[in-house]
């Protein structure tokens, strides 16, 4: 048996710098894994069918199995490949290793793909969720071959060392994952309902990225957290199905991951003249304390917490009026979770023109949002550091604090913290006016 990764990205959606990280730890995690089974690792780049072409050669190589991908370019790619080496008498075949249900699964009464993620939800609770498979005691041994790449040789780590946050964040990889899901199931998923909002507490799974890369199944996710919660896991369950929804939604509208799903948004008036404000936004720098925390949050861990990405995704879309596909390239770039469905379906919703779409008047505000669910602060000081002496009171709206509070808390807006660069309810209301007249006016 000759275990393969082949570094193949075709097309516009390659892995952003952050996945890139994640994914050679993983890969290095997972060569360790295969050696200690008896097997290995060999590691090619390049086109796919011509580096399995010449492997097959060299090797003798009678049958190729992978688990399937699902977004449109790798699709089709997958395809050719499995085409291409039937018709050269290779025996191929892809699984499901990825997700509950394979996308043309569950359709609609009428035959058609579901928009709405409650039926679809229903649809799939329908189906057994299929136990997982029992991982292997040991592996045959690689046949004889030259020698793969290193790990080093696929350049996926950065040049300049950006990566000391990820470093102490994280340790990708199969064992890590299972751990992390181990003590999720144990007591944290029960809770879930209650707690994860609040961004200042350990109440998220963070499996988003070991699920994303294959080092645990959801199916693995669904009857851990099950056997051990029960019905005090199903909202964490729907969470499950939420990224099965993106799935679908992605396979059978590929056109999503640029373009939105609603067609009365294809010509929404977004700003042209949005690149300070988009700077600032992606540095941290708006001067609203929970967008600009989730920001750095982000940059520091190649994570954020999903409260938070909603916040942040509101103003950039309906305060800033910046184009939702900024939001998404920026995310795809910096988080180590990058998942194209996933990031589609999140963003799309959030400006209103996806799939189960957030309606064009919800706009959160960032300062009721920061004094719900940060109530005492704990986010916010632990990412925007020069706020930490700020009182409770002003420290989601620092612009409105008295000048001797500001003074006392060692705190100049436009200098040691940013002026907000929007006006929150001004924005507001020209979001409003335009989300009524352009859009809610084509339907």
């Amino acid at each position: 048996m000759l275990a393969v990764y082949i570094d193949d990205q075709p097309g516009a959606w390659t892995e952003g710098a952050a996945s890139r990280w994640w994914l050679h730890h993983s890969l290095a995690a997972f060569a360790a894994s295969l050696n200690a089974l008896g097997n290995g690792l060999h590691l090619c780049r390049g086109v796919a069918l011509s580096e399995l072409r010449a492997l097959i050669d060299a090797a003798d190589i009678g049958a190729v199995f992978w688990n399937r991908l699902y977004e449109p370019e790798l699709i089709e790619r997958d395809r050719t490949i499995k085409s291409a080496l039937r018709d050269a008498g290779v025996a191929v075949e892809s699984f499901n290793g990825g997700l509950l249900n394979e996308p043309w699964e569950l359709r609609t009464k009428s035959g058609g793909p579901y928009k709405v993620f409650t039926p679809f939800s229903k649809a799939q609770r329908e189906f057994v969720v299929a136990e997982p498979l029992p991982s292997p005691a040991a592996l045959p041994p690689p046949p004889e071959l030259t020698q793969g790449l290193a790990l080093a040789d696929l350049r996926l780590l950065p040049t300049l060392p950006w990566d000391a946050g990820f470093i102490e964040t994280w340790k990708p990889g199969e064992s890590s994952a299972m751990a992390m899901l181990d003590d999720f199931a144990d007591g944290p998923v029960a809770r879930y309902q209650a707690e994860r909002d609040l961004p200042a507490r350990p109440a998220t799974s963070r499996l988003s990225a070991a699920l994303h890369f294959g080092e645990i199944s959801p199916r693995q996710a669904w009857h851990a957290a099950q056997s051990a919660q029960g019905e005090a896991a199903e909202p964490w369950l729907r969470q499950i199905q939420w990224r099965e929804f993106a799935h679908h939604l992605l396979f059978h509208f590929p056109h999503t991951a640029t373009e939105p799903l609603n067609p009365a948004y294809a010509s929404f008036p977004w700003r042209d003249d949005y690149a300070a404000d988009l700077a600032a936004w992606q540095r941290g720098q708006t001067g609203i304390p929970i967008v600009d925390a989730g920001m750095r949050e982000l940059w520091h861990t190649g994570w954020m917490h999903n409260r938070v990405r909603m916040l942040v995704a509101s103003l950039l879309t309906k305060n800033l009026l910046i184009p939702w596909q900024e939001g998404a390239r920026w995310f795809w770039d910096t988080l180590v979770d990058a998942d194209l469905p996933n990031n589609t379906l999140g963003w799309q919703w959030t400006a209103g023109c996806g799939a189960d779409a957030a309606p064009y008047f919800r706009i959160f505000n960032p300062v009721t949002q920061g004094e719900k669910f940060d109530p005492d602060g704990r986010y916010v000081r632990r990412w925007l550091p020069e706020l930490k002496r700020l009182p409770d009171k002003w420290l989601h709206k620092p612009w409105q604090a008295p000048a001797e509070i500001l003074r006392g808390s060692g705190v100049s807006l436009g200098a040691s913290y940013p002026a907000p660069i929007v006006d929150l309810a001004e924005s507001r209301q020209i979001a409003l006016d335009l989300w009524a007249n352009e859009v809610r006016g084509r339907h």
